[in-house]
């Protein structure tokens, strides 16, 4: 054997463990990539009646939600007739019932500082009479 062919030999070894070494990782690579694959079906599999669920329910919560449109909208206008029922309550009822609050409160007012002022009278005269009473008992003294 001539240098050339040696040399050949080893060239032709090393070779063949170079594809041996990048042979190696190309079927990991090909394992994960067929792994990858199961585990996108699967997922594909499991998801499709999740999301028809979904889609069901999404349904259910928009025919709720123009349930609660309609209740929102009625809401709203029994708001509004109560405000307009409170306008004309007080428009109509609202004065002459202040009116006849205020006459109350004046009549209630007058009775108690007459029932005071006859009080303090009583008091007067009473003050008034034993006063006179001193008087005519010293005078009689």
């Amino acid at each position: 054997m001539s240098a050339g062919e040696i040399a050949g030999l080893i060239a032709a070894g090393a070779l063949v463990l170079l594809v041996i070494l990048v042979a190696v990782p190309l079927l990991k690579l090909g394992r994960t990539l067929d792994e990858t694959t199961l585990t996108i079906r699967q997922v594909r599999e499991q998801s499709q009646p999740i999301l028809s669920q979904a889609s069901t329910t999404v349904t259910h919560v928009n025919a709720n939600l123009e349930r609660v449109d309609d209740i929102t909208g009625n809401a709203a206008n029994v708001s509004s007739n109560v405000a307009a029922l409170t306008s004309v309550f007080a428009a109509t009822l609202g004065s002459p019932l202040i009116k006849v609050a205020a006459f109350s409160y004046g009549v209630r007012s007058a009775a108690r500082k007459k029932r005071e002022g006859q009080a303090v009278a009583d008091a007067q005269r009473t003050a008034r009479e034993d006063r006179r009473d001193r008087r005519a008992a010293r005078r009689a003294a």
